[in-house]
């Protein structure tokens, strides 16, 4: 079985960062794109940024050149580490990866962890 554990998030004032990190364990060959989506209250679940294995990283508008994701292939781990927040980035924050255990890839999701940031 494979799972993704996330860990960070909280609550933080507007201006302040947080660091979200999310690790993949089990059954796992490989592990190609990575990344994290949020979804607040009533709205739909967005892309806030992804990184493939060799690096290259995409992120949304909203969040370029406040938020930086980052991994650690060795340690099967992404981190987000998120600053200047907003409190429009008051959110559930998912972790996704795209882990190939045997010939197909197939995209595992994490619990998700809570970012709330206040005014």
């Amino acid at each position: 079985q494979v799972q993704l554990v996330e860990s960070g998030g909280g609550l933080v004032q507007a201006g302040g960062s947080l660091r979200l990190s999310c690790t993949a364990s089990g059954n796992i060959r490989s592990i190609n794109t990575m990344g994290y989506y949020r979804q607040a209250p009533e709205k739909q679940r967005e892309l806030v940024a992804t990184i493939t294995s060799d690096g290259s990283t995409n992120y949304a508008d909203s969040v370029k050149g406040r938020f930086t994701i980052s991994r650690t292939n060795a340690k099967k781990t992404v981190y987000l580490q998120m600053d200047s927040l907003k409190p429009e980035d008051t959110a559930i924050y998912y972790c996704n990866a795209l882990i190939y255990s045997e010939r197909t890839g197939i995209g595992y999701w994490g619990q998700g962890t809570q970012v709330t940031v206040s005014s």
